[in-house]
């Protein structure tokens, strides 16, 4: 059973429930409140009757009647007085009957009261009142006398099993209406819940663009608005990891590529060694070669994995640390290098503090001096400065056509290919800067010029 269905069977169980009650309850204090006022009515009516017989009685010297004369002034006097629904009783026993009931039963000890007393019986079918009380006599009377009521309300009963039919048929027509009223209502009110299925199924096929419509401002359409940021949230990972998929193609198929020519290389190379005699000159020249090679490979398949881990994690280990600290440790590590080269390294930094992965860094400012390095010549100076949340390194060396630069940070590009590869460069330095500062949700800005050299800042947002 679909969720519609139970919350409207729920509904239309507890209208009816509701309504059954509450029908229950009017008709029966209806009925009580007519038998009530009937029966106050009736009080009433015994009261002023048995007075006027008591004033009648007093005067009369019924004792000294005889039975039937007293029997028929009594009846007399019941039908002077009252209508034709009073019994007369002389010391409990019936002396007088204006009605169509006999005196049964042996409860008459109830209306042994100045007070009206009314009582219900059920007989042949018919429901009846009694209402009686004692005649109210002086003290030098001997006799008393008692006056019962007895009145047929069978048409009360009658009234309530009509209002009880009527009550039904009602019930029935506004069951009816309310809940056809209610399944529409219903089925319009989860019309949200029915097009968030259909999204999740269409989306779950593939179909990433699929929204739901905010139909409304209630929970339905808080829900509807959180499903959506969901579903863009899982459109922008499925993107980023298509992304992340393609740009492994890519340096798979980059590194088979750049593996072809190393190893054609030592296999040719190896091949000569293997079965051409050669002397100990050309056999040192080759071992050298392959041995470059090997070397060139390790350092490749080293920044392949770096980079393929930079991919991997999207999280890094975020502390704060003086960019001074930074510099100086990365100016220790290149020293040695540097001083082969003959370039000399300057470095300014004021005492920022930036929220880095300090090892990240490392690697970024190592990488970017390396290229530095590769694009300077003997004597040359390169410059490392920091101030606020920007790093600067600049070379004055042979710099980098524009057309070359949006390029430059794909994977395995070099600009002069011939150059890097004799400089030990593999392409993937910058590569790896650019997933390092992506990492730390920095920027890198390239700006070169040929001839003149190359400036790469690295910014950090201002929130740091």
């Amino acid at each position: 059973m679909k969720l519609w269905q139970k919350i409207s069977l729920l509904t239309a169980a507890i209208l009816l429930i509701s309504m059954v009650v509450y029908g229950g309850i009017t008709v029966y204090e209806t009925s009580n409140y007519n038998i009530r006022q009937t029966s106050s009515a009736a009080s009433r009516q015994v009261r002023a009757t048995a007075y006027a017989l008591g004033q009648s009685l007093e005067n009369a010297a019924t004792e000294e009647m005889s039975d039937t004369a007293r029997k028929a002034y009594l009846q007399f006097l019941l039908h002077r007085y009252s209508s034709r629904d009073y019994m007369l009783l002389q010391d409990w026993q019936l002396a007088a009957n204006t009605t169509n009931f006999e005196l049964t039963g042996n409860r008459l000890e109830q209306f042994d009261s100045y007070e009206p007393v009314a009582a219900f019986q059920q007989k042949n079918g018919r429901h009846l009142m009694i209402v009686g009380q004692k005649i109210p006599l002086s003290d030098s009377k001997n006799t008393s006398y008692q006056l019962l009521l007895v009145r047929d309300i069978s048409e009360i009963y009658s009234n309530v099993l009509t209002q009880i039919g009527m009550f039904l048929v009602i019930l029935g027509a506004i069951v009816a209406v309310a809940i056809n009223a209610v399944f529409w209502m219903i089925r319009r009110m989860l019309k949200p819940l029915r097009d968030l299925r259909e999204t999740a199924g269409a989306i779950s096929q593939g179909q990433l663009d699929r929204r739901v419509r905010v139909r409304s401002n209630d929970e339905v359409g808080a829900l509807s608005v959180s499903f959506n940021q969901m579903a863009d949230q899982i459109e922008c990972q499925m993107e980023e990891l298509a992304q992340v998929s393609e740009r492994r193609k890519q340096l798979l198929g980059s590194l088979a590529h750049e593996l072809k020519t190393p190893m054609t290389s030592i296999i040719g190379y190896s091949d000569t060694l293997l079965h051409v005699r050669i002397n100990e000159e050309q056999q040192k020249k080759a071992l050298t070669h392959i041995n470059n090679e090997c070397r060139r490979l390790e350092r490749l398949s080293g920044k392949m994995m770096n980079l393929l881990e930079l991919y991997n994690n999207e999280t890094i280990h975020m502390e704060k640390h003086p960019v001074r600290q930074l510099i100086g440790k990365v100016a220790e590590l290149e020293k040695y290098h540097l001083k082969e080269q003959g370039i000399t390294l300057e470095t300014r930094s004021d005492d920022t503090v930036l929220l880095m992965d300090m090892d990240l860094m490392e690697s970024l400012l190592v990488n970017l001096i390396d290229n530095a390095m590769k694009a300077s010549k003997e004597g040359d100076t390169i410059y490392v400065e920091a101030a606020g949340t920007c790093i600067l390194v600049e070379d004055h060396g042979r710099g980098i056509p524009a057309e070359e630069i949006p390029k430059i940070t794909e994977a395995f590009y070099m600009v002069d290919k011939s150059r890097s590869k004799k400089a030990g460069g593999i392409g993937l330095g910058l590569a790896l800067c650019t997933q390092i500062v992506k990492l730390h949700g920095a920027k890198m800005e390239i700006k070169s010029k040929p001839g003149v050299g190359t400036q790469i800042r690295v910014i950090f947002s201002e929130e740091q």
